[in-house]
């Protein structure tokens, strides 16, 4: 990962206040001026103003977008992925009633942020390596003082380690380095230590990104097959097809997954997707290897075009 940048002289201090100023007026007056940008430990976090919702941002690093936040309606998920996310937790439990969330990247905090809207009273801790990145989402984006949400600046494997034996109903894995999820996210020994810090009956998440021929996807779903009986796959038709780059959100799970209900909510997402469960995600993933820790390698990088 790319370090933060050193700081720079009398001229770059009073510009970083000029912005900070800038800054503060644009959250108490309405629409925000403009972006906001400042080195993190993996590159050049952005906060590009949305312009058609009044307190909301796209979170970006290096131009990739990583998180969308509306400050005013966290429960208003952008991105679709993040949706499918949302659809998920949805479904992990009776409406309203408050979970145990463990998220394993922050991004700008919008899964957390959107569990404290809808499950009042849920506990989650935030696992975020980039310390750079979470102080600048804090400043810039507050989290609700009444939340239960507790952020803590280190990896993310070795952050679920330090997570007591079945504590959490539903762990997310949205990491990304440089646009790529880390290796040691990615084997059968992380996603054994993720099964361990899940009650019986929790779920686990993962968003992952990958482009034709899906060796990485495909590999993703057998690696979870040995450590969960029960997965399904959420994700844009054309991403299955194998014809372009995109997200996949994997579930996993030692009970069934409510397939019909998750299928019916991403069917109808603004953008459509598909899920795919039991024998045909069986038939999807095509006889591919699980990954441990010893042969673990990045995911794909994305191609130029990825975000255009």
């Amino acid at each position: 990962m790319a370090r933060r940048g050193a700081s720079g002289g009398a001229g770059d201090r009073k510009q970083r206040t000029d912005r900070r100023t800038d800054r503060k007026a644009a959250r108490g007056s309405g629409p925000p001026g403009g972006n906001v940008s400042e080195p993190v430990d993996g590159g050049l976090a952005e906060l590009v103003p949305d312009r058609e919702r009044r307190r909301a941002w796209t979170l970006t690093i290096d131009g990739a977008p990583q998180s969308h936040v509306d400050l005013d309606d966290p429960t208003y998920l952008s991105f679709e992925y993040q949706r499918r996310i949302g659809h998920i937790a949805d479904l992990a439990a009776p409406a309203g009633q408050p979970l145990h969330v463990v998220h394993l990247g922050g991004g700008a905090f919008t899964l957390a942020r959107y569990i404290a809207a809808t499950r009042p009273r849920s506990t989650q801790q935030i696992v975020e390596v980039d310390a750079a990145l979470v102080q600048l989402v804090r400043r810039e984006l507050p989290l609700d003082p009444q939340a239960r949400i507790r952020v803590r600046a280190t990896d993310a494997r070795a952050g679920l380690g330090k997570i007591q034996d079945g504590w959490a109903d539903l762990v997310i894995a949205d990491v990304f380095s440089g646009a790529r999820t880390p290796a040691h996210l990615t084997s059968t020994e992380f996603l054994a230590e993720v099964r361990r810090v899940l009650k019986p009956g929790g779920s686990y998440v993962a968003n992952l990104a990958d482009g034709p021929p899906l060796a990485h996807l495909r590999g993703q779903i057998a690696t979870a097959a040995t450590v969960f009986p029960e997965l399904a796959l959420a994700a844009d038709p054309t991403v299955f097809r194998g014809r372009r780059f995109g997200n996949a959100v994997l579930l996993a799970s030692d009970v069934t997954p409510k397939v019909a209900e998750l299928t019916r909510r991403v069917a109808t997402d603004p953008h459509p997707g598909r899920v795919e469960h039991g024998r045909a995600l069986a038939d999807f993933t095509g006889g591919a290897a699980a990954v441990h820790d010893a042969d673990a390698r990045p995911s794909p990088p994305p191609p130029a075009s990825a975000f255009d």
